[in-house]
């Protein structure tokens, strides 16, 4: 049982915040950082990684210190290193948590993960978002009610091309009428993986208190109790005597 603090690294790509000034307005420290404040307050030791730092960021050394992956990805997704996706994949197998942040649903390791493409619809014109709280009682729905609104999102909408979860926490209802699996639980080797929908960079909906409050239940419900190598096939001995 891990009694330190749960340590945290938030991938963000940080591209939009430097490139696009309507981002830049909502999110001048990056998106990551509202992420990264509300985990500190919180008791969680957080580092951030980005795409443009060696090894993304994502070095061996930098894994064997995170317990959850934060990942939030757009533009690169196919640039990301395929050597890096293969040290987190081995790593959420060893135990490690990640949760896939919105456009995360089409980065490289959680269709990795999945086993399919990750394929949504999606319109964005700044529709209300409704969320519900499907699982009563779920860790990652700890401190909400039944349902909680986002007043302006991009609309993601089914088909989602994901395997069923293993737990749907979340399913979000727009105003346009269409709704989505906003948050969803798997269980990948020892780790543990959650998908959470809400996030587009042009509106401020990192700041808000139920999505952070969720990101929160989220890294802590994934936190693992060990994260231990996987081994290799091998013949052992009955612990039982076999002799008739």
């Amino acid at each position: 049982m891990m009694t330190n603090p749960v340590r945290v690294t938030i991938w963000n790509e940080y591209r939009s915040e430097r490139e696009r000034e309507d981002v830049r307005a909502v999110y001048p420290d990056g998106m990551h950082a509202p992420i990264a404040g509300f985990l500190r307050q919180n008791g969680l030791d957080v580092r951030v990684a980005t795409f443009d730092e060696p090894e993304h960021g994502l070095t061996e050394a930098a894994l064997a210190e995170t317990d959850v992956l934060i990942w939030w990805g757009y533009t690169v997704h196919e640039q990301v290193a395929d050597a890096v996706v293969d040290r987190i994949q081995q790593r959420v197998l060893q135990g490690m948590g990640l949760i896939a942040l919105h456009s995360a649903h089409y980065s490289k390791i959680f269709r990795r993960l999945m086993g399919t493409s990750g394929s949504l619809n999606w319109r964005d014109v700044g529709e209300k978002e409704r969320i519900w709280v499907i699982a009563q009682g779920h860790p990652i729905a700890r401190g909400l009610g039944d349902y909680f609104e986002i007043p302006h999102s991009e609309a993601y909408c089914e088909p989602f091309d994901i395997p069923p979860p293993d737990e749907l926490v979340f399913v979000s209802w727009y105003a346009g009428g269409d709704v989505f699996r906003s948050g969803c639980c798997y269980r990948r080797g020892r780790g543990k993986v959650f998908y959470f929908s809400p996030g587009d960079q042009v509106y401020p909906i990192y700041f808000q208190k139920e999505i952070l409050q969720v990101i929160l239940n989220a890294a802590l419900w994934a936190t693992p109790n060990a994260i231990k190598p996987i081994t290799s096939m091998e013949r052992l001995p009955a612990l039982e005597d076999l002799e008739p």
